[in-house]
């Protein structure tokens, strides 16, 4: 079909007007929507409807309300704006923004909001505005639309809210009291006591709890009272919403019925209110397979029939919550066996057979023993067995190599031997004795030799060791002894198992003595002591070593011998005591030392009271203990040492008696006794302190070292490390000073507590008196007699000495020097002659001064019969040379001085008189020598007498000055 052909003025004008129109028809809508968006802009859209209603169960406020049509027709996207208020509070407690897209199909607009406080507390009001999200002008705020609570209800008394009794521990909620109409209410408390806050007016109370806890107790009590004394109270009970169950599993016992177990968390919600469990197919949860029970653990049982795929659901729920677990399993792969049960034993002396039964549960069972040996050891056995169609079947299984007469414990449990998932429960446990055996190993014998009048005594000692095995229960022991020199016929004796030693009487020969256990089957091996040839060689006593203790118990030490294949210590335990409890331990030939504790006591007792008689015998510190050190060889012992020691040494029971004390004035000698060191001492003397103190003030001797006391005294301590010491010297004391001293011996384990001093009191020093006598008591007498005898003292010590300007024998006219006046000599008495020999001093004794006087001066000078007096130094000079050698006699007088020696030596050179002059001044009065010539051949020449005769002068010794002041 053809078209017919337009002109063509025709179709441009179709295809202008064809484009206008698709123009107009693009911007009609876009200026719908301008007008639309416009309106939007500048309209609003007030709330039109609100209503509010309250859930008392979860505490929220419903709110409702609507807009006006138009909103909805044009399909607004709008925002409100929800305020919330209470009537006893003038803001606001909530404000929230809620938005939302109408629909035209015109539905209310809903919003919940949660109390913080229970709604029957107070009134509540809610207002509402709007805008559309494209605005920002928003519309008016609706009415305020109140939901009331009772806080304005007619009531005769006070109540509390909330009304439900379970609260949820951690959380926290606020509680109100409501006066009735009109009253006050004036307290409103909470027992027991916990953390809260508290709001209040005048008719409605607040109380706010914060983590509520169950330690102070599940129930919590609340307590209101108005002013009227009217009481309402409220208990709540705090616990735990439920947890997922735990350990959630099916099994079957007998693949007819299946049981599901699970462990049930802690809600502290109890009786009614404790949790509930609901065991049902996850397809059908409304039907309950089984009712469950829980005690230690949750459990429901149900009847399975054929099938044996199952997918179930446990359900728990309390007054606070629910939770769900699920679990899918196969009956085939959840075979968990009963118990065996039924089981018995047969035994022989190393095997144990055990029997039992179980329910038989038509599929192939996997059973394992376990034995339980007496050293705590675990041995386990395990075995298949087929099923067979009993309903009982009994099983049997042998566990050997056991040990005879040995008490076993035993069990058994199962599981499937295909698809095993768990074992079964263990039987009750069996206790199983083996039957006794022929004893294994050998006795541990030891002997204690005493020799008697006519042959010695021994007494044995035996007992059981680790590697021997009794195999059964002993009931006797045989001791034999038998002599070796001559093979004569053995003797023995039979004990009672009650005993473990026993006494023989031996000869002076050689002895093998031989003792055996003895059970209900046989006799052990022999065990054999050798006791040699008694010999009355006395040999060297030995001497003891000291040993020492430890923590573990006392060692010792010994010089091997490579001869002997073991050794041997024995000690006693109680060493103070008859018997003493001989204990003794072997040791290997490469031993040489050992700690031997105090828990090495063996004693064959099987009773109960071993572990009594153990703490018994432990080592006591203070006690001596006395170790023998043997060697053997060939079972043949011979004695090698002997220790002595402590656990630990304590100090002395007793401090030394001081015998004797030697005091001096500045030391004190001690002597003391002999101190005991005898067994009955609690440690080994090793020497003694010797303490001294003063009593006024503290001591610091010299040799000596501080010792501090408990009350902070001080003493100086000195040591004496010989123990033999008996005698010690304490050296540089104070003279007439009282002292405290002590004597202490002291051990390793130290010495007492200082109670008691010794106090003595060092003399004066005589020394000191004497020297005090003679500087203080003597010069004093002396002193005391010189004064009442002053005068007597003064012309005995200070005659009156004429002045010679006075004497009458002065002659003023023959000779001057200088002012000095020159005195005769011939009319002087001299105090000091010297003569030529002592015939010449024979003949002057007998002269008197008044014969001497008489003589004119003159005659004696003529006869040459004078006595010439020259100056001296007290010693014989020697004069110039003459015809025969003189010796000069020198008597001295104190008066008597010459100016100068040189002035008045004859024999000095004339220069050196005016040189001597100088010095007269300073010159002390110096004792002075004359020389009496009395024959006239002792001078030379008539010119020397003449001027030894003009030299002599006497001078006043009132005259002399010496440094100033008159002598």
């Amino acid at each position: 079909m053809r078209m017919p052909h337009l002109p063509e003025s025709y179709a441009g004008k179709g295809g202008q007007v064809m484009n206008h129109f698709m123009i107009l028809a693009v911007l009609l809508p876009l200026g719908t929507c301008y007008t639309s968006y416009s309106q939007q802009e500048s309209v609003v859209f007030p709330v039109t409807y609100l209503n509010i209603s309250k859930d008392l169960d979860l505490q929220r406020l419903l709110v409702e309300w609507d807009v006006v049509k138009s909103a909805h027709d044009a399909e607004l996207a709008m925002s409100f704006e929800i305020q919330v208020r209470r009537t006893d509070e003038a803001t606001t407690v909530w404000t929230e923004f809620h938005n939302v897209t109408l629909d035209k199909l015109r539905k209310p607009l809903h919003w919940t909001w949660d109390s913080d406080i229970p709604l029957e507390c107070m009134s509540h009001a809610v207002r509402i505005r709007s805008k559309a999200e494209a605005s920002k002008i928003w519309s008016k705020w609706s009415l305020w639309e109140t939901v009331p609570g009772l806080d304005n209800s007619n009531r005769s008394g006070p109540q509390i809210f909330p009304k439900e009794k379970f609260l949820a521990e951690g959380s926290d909620i606020t509680l109100c009291c409501i006066g009735g109409k009109g009253q006050t209410i004036k307290e409103f408390s909470v027992y027991p006591t916990v953390d809260v806050l508290k709001h209040t007016n005048s008719q409605v109370r607040l109380l706010t709890v914060e983590n509520l806890s169950h330690d102070k107790g599940s129930n919590i009590h609340f307590y209101c009272y108005d002013e009227n004394g009217q009481l309402h109270q409220a208990a709540f009970f705090v616990g735990k919403p439920p947890d997922t169950p735990k350990d959630f599993s099916c099994h079957t016992q007998d693949m007819k019925r299946v049981t599901c177990t699970w462990r049930e968390a802690e809600t502290y919600l109890y009786g009614r209110n404790s949790p509930r469990y609901t065991l049902s197919k996850t397809s059908s949860p409304k039907i309950a397979l089984c009712k469950a029970s829980c005690s230690k653990q949750c459990s429901c049982s149900w009847d399975i029939g054929h099938q044996r795929i199952w997918n179930v659901t446990v359900t728990v729920e309390n007054p606070l919550g629910k939770k769900t677990a699920t679990h899918v399993f196969d009956v085939n792969h959840r075979m968990y066996p009963t118990a065996p049960f039924q089981v018995w034993e047969d035994c022989t002396d190393t095997e144990i057979t055990l029997h039992w039964n179980y329910e038989n549960s038509g599929i192939e069972l996997f059973c394992q023993t376990e034995v339980l040996q007496p050293d705590g050891k675990v041995e386990l056995c395990s075995c298949v067995f087929q099923h067979n169609s009993s309903v009982a079947d009994s099983r049997r299984v042998t566990v050997r190599g056991l040990q005879p007469y040995t008490e076993y414990r035993a069990r058994v449990r199962c599981g499937a031997a295909e698809h095993f998932w768990r074992w079964s429960e263990w039987s009750q446990p069996l206790t199983a004795r083996t039957k006794e055996g022929t004893p294994s190993g050998k006795l541990d014998i030891w002997r204690e030799i005493t020799p008697v009048l006519g042959g010695r005594t021994v007494t044995l000692f035996w007992k059981q060791t680790p590697s021997f095995q009794a195999n059964g229960k002993i009931i006797s022991y045989e001791v034999t002894w038998k002599k070796i020199e001559d093979g004569s016929k053995p003797e023995s004796i039979s004990f009672s198992s009650v005993y473990n030693s026993t006494r023989i009487f031996i000869d002076n020969h050689s002895y093998r003595i031989s003792i055996m256990a003895k059970n209900n089957v046989n006799f052990s091996l022999p065990s054999v002591l050798i006791i040699s040839r008694a010999t009355n060689n006395s040999t060297e006593e030995l001497k003891e070593g000291q040993v020492n203790g430890t923590d573990d118990g006392i060692f010792i030490s010994w010089e091997p011998r490579s001869i002997y294949d073991s050794y041997i210590i024995d000690w006693c335990n109680f060493p103070r005591l008859q018997p003493c409890d001989l204990q003794w331990k072997r040791f290997a030939p490469n031993t040489s030392s050992a700690v031997i504790s105090s828990g090495e006591s063996q004693t064959n007792i099987l009773s109960d009271c071993a572990a009594v008689l153990q703490a018994m015998v432990a080592f006591v510190p203070g006690v001596r203990y006395k170790f023998c050190i043997y060697g053997s060889i060939a079972n043949r012992a011979s004695l090698l040492e002997k220790k002595i020691g402590y656990l630990r040494e304590l100090p002395p029971r007793l401090d030394p008696i001081v015998r004797k004390v030697d005091l001096n004035y500045n030391s004190v000698t001690l002597s003391w006794d002999s101190y005991l060191t005898n067994e009955s001492e609690p440690g080994f003397v090793r020497g003694y302190h010797v303490y001294v103190s003063p009593v006024q003030g503290n001591c610091n001797l010299k040799g000596s070292k501080k010792h501090i006391l408990s009350d902070e005294s001080e003493l100086c301590k000195y040591t004496i490390e010989n123990p033999e010491e008996k005698r010690y010297t304490v050296k540089h004391l104070m003279p007439n000073t009282k002292y405290k001293i002590v004597v202490k011996a002291f051990t390793g384990g130290g010495e007492t507590p200082i109670t008691d001093f010794r106090y003595i009191d060092t003399p004066c020093n005589s020394n000191i008196l004497y020297f005090v006598f003679l500087v203080v008591i003597v010069p004093t007498l002396v002193a005391a007699i010189c004064h009442w005898k002053m005068k007597w003292v003064k012309e005995c010590c200070c005659p009156a000495i004429p002045s010679p300007n006075k004497s009458k024998v002065l002659s003023f006219k023959e000779f001057k020097i200088d002012s000095e006046k020159v005195m005769k000599i011939n009319d002087c008495l001299p105090d000091v002659l010297a003569t030529d020999s002592d015939a010449e001093v024979q003949k002057l004794r007998p002269v008197t001064w008044s014969s001497l006087s008489s003589i004119s001066s003159e005659d004696k000078i003529d006869g040459h019969n004078s006595s010439w007096i020259y100056p001296s130094e007290n010693v014989v000079r020697d004069f110039p040379p003459t015809p025969t050698h003189q010796t000069h006699t020198c008597f001295e007088n104190f008066a008597y001085s010459s100016p100068l020696e040189a002035e008045s030596d004859p024999y000095h050179i004339p220069e050196t008189l005016e040189a001597g002059r100088t010095n007269q001044a300073v010159m002390l009065y110096q004792p002075q020598c004359y020389l009496d010539i009395f024959h006239e051949d002792a001078a030379s020449t008539a010119r020397e007498i003449a001027e030894r005769k003009n030299s002599l002068r006497y001078i006043s010794q009132t005259d002399i000055r010496c440094l100033g002041e008159r002598l």
